[in-house]
């Protein structure tokens, strides 16, 4: 069993994740993302349709590669409930991410399931030793969402 975690409250996960967004914007897109290194995950720009307006959603999320694919965790903040990227996504699948010095590109997200999402997960724990003690916070398995070149 993991030791127990404790996390911000909700309104500092949110501000932070408004700050990062918000500097992304204003610096032109210059500031806010990284590549992943070695036992440190990166940051993209996801955009996806709203599903309920159809319209372009954006968000800056932390992510890991593998291969060509990309994937991160629908975390929520570690609260209850899904995040609203992960339920437009299950919606609608194909949506563009921005990397650090790259175009957009198109990309289909998919749950990863069985031995993937074991070893997609396995690879966060390097990461972040907390991650098992976090995932304990929710009420439901967190998923890893795998984004595959379209």
């Amino acid at each position: 069993m993991a030791k127990a975690a404790s996390v911000p409250a909700r309104w500092i996960v949110r501000s932070a994740w408004r700050l990062h967004r918000g500097i992304h914007r204003y610096s032109g897109g210059r500031l806010g993302l990284w590549r992943p290194r070695p036992g440190r995950w990166g940051t993209l720009r996801l955009t996806a349709s709203g599903r309920r307006t159809g319209e372009p959603r954006s968000v800056i999320l932390a992510y890991l590669e593998d291969g060509p694919n990309l994937h991160m965790l629908a975390m929520n903040g570690w609260g209850a409930g899904e995040p609203v990227w992960w339920l437009n996504l299950q919606a609608g699948p194909d949506a563009t991410v921005q990397l650090r010095g790259e175009a957009p590109r198109p990309v289909r997200a998919r749950p990863a399931a069985g031995a993937e999402r074991a070893d997609l997960w396995q690879r966060w724990r390097e990461v972040d030793a907390k991650l098992d003690a976090y995932a304990d916070l929710r009420p439901t398995e967190t998923a890893v969402v795998v984004l595959e070149p379209r």
